[in-house]
């Protein structure tokens, strides 16, 4: 018996539609980081992106637990000296909702170029529809 590893071009990779209304963050953005992966699949390999692409749906209304609305804060440069800008957590909910969850899936995977490829099959859409019925994404509960 050998140990089977998964090649680029061997991967199928199909479409999940993940619905965020009334899921909490973390949980959430845990799922999705392993769908992103593959590794919900027999043939995970971990130098070959063999996950799925992911569309989610109604990321307005994820849930914070705690006091995380108003203390939670993320922070980004502007590049310029004394450029550091910071969010909190309910403003960005507000405003940027696909960003909030986008951060907290980043953080969940690799951080290199594989990471940057698996993020770039997540999907994220504010509302409840979105454009890529014509793949035929497969509903997938959390």
């Amino acid at each position: 018996m050998k140990t089977f590893s998964a090649k680029p071009g061997q991967v199928e990779q199909g479409w999940y539609v993940v619905d965020l209304e009334g899921q909490h963050v973390g949980r959430a953005a845990a799922v999705v980081a392993s769908i992103l992966r593959g590794k919900h699949r027999p043939i995970y390999t971990p130098h070959v992106d063999t996950g799925e692409y992911v569309i989610v749906i109604n990321a307005d209304k994820l849930v914070l637990t705690g006091r995380k609305l108003e203390e939670k804060k993320y922070y980004h440069h502007t590049g310029y000296v004394g450029g550091i800008k910071e969010v909190n957590a309910k403003k960005l909910l507000a405003t940027k909702p696909e960003d909030l969850f986008k951060l907290a899936v980043k953080g969940m995977l690799p951080k290199n170029s594989l990471g940057r490829h698996m993020l770039s099959k997540l999907k994220i859409y504010a509302g409840s529809e979105h454009p890529h019925a014509a793949q035929n994404p497969v509903k997938y509960s959390l």
